[in-house]
C-alpha cells in the first residue's frame, strides 16, 4: 500500500472527519461567545463595577511594564466563555435526554435445569 493511499485511507476515517467538522464547527461557535463576552457582557459588567476597564491595570517595575489587568480580563473572559458553554450543553443534554423508560416486565422465569431433569425423572418413573 503506498503512502499516498494509507494517508487517503487516514483522511477518510469516519473520526478524522467528525473531528475537522467540530473544529470547525468550535471555531465558528468561539466568533459567537467572544462577541457575547465583548459586545453585550463586558460592558454591563462595566457598567456594574462603575466603569472599571482590567485592561488598564498594570505595574511597571523598572523599564518593564507588567499588564496584570490583561491577566485578569482575560480570566474573566474565560470565565464568562466557560459558563456559556456550560449553559449550552447542558441545554443540549436537557433537549437530547429522553424520558426513562420503564422497564418492560420480565418474562416469566422457565424451570430450572434441576426441575427438568426431576420432571424428566418422574415421567421416567411413572413409566
Amino acid at each position: 500500500m503506498g503512502f499516498i493511499s494509507e494517508f487517503k485511507e487516514f483522511a477518510m476515517k469516519g473520526n478524522v472527519m467528525d473531528m475537522a467538522v467540530g473544529v470547525i464547527i468550535g471555531g465558528a461557535f468561539g466568533k459567537i461567545v467572544s462577541s457575547l463576552v465583548d459586545d453585550i457582557l463586558m460592558p454591563i459588567i462595566g457598567v456594574i463595577t462603575g466603569g472599571l476597564d482590567f485592561s488598564g491595570l498594570k505595574a511597571t517595575i523598572g523599564d518593564a511594564n507588567i499588564t496584570y489587568g490583561m491577566f485578569i480580563q482575560n480570566v474573566v473572559d474565560f470565565l464568562i466563555v466557560a459558563f456559556c458553554i456550560f449553559l449550552m450543553l447542558k441545554g443540549i443534554n436537557k433537549l437530547n435526554r429522553k424520558k426513562v423508560e420503564e422497564p418492560a416486565p420480565e418474562a416469566p422465569a422457565g424451570p430450572t435445569q434441576e426441575e427438568l431433569l426431576a420432571e424428566i425423572r418422574d415421567l421416567l418413573k411413572n413409566k
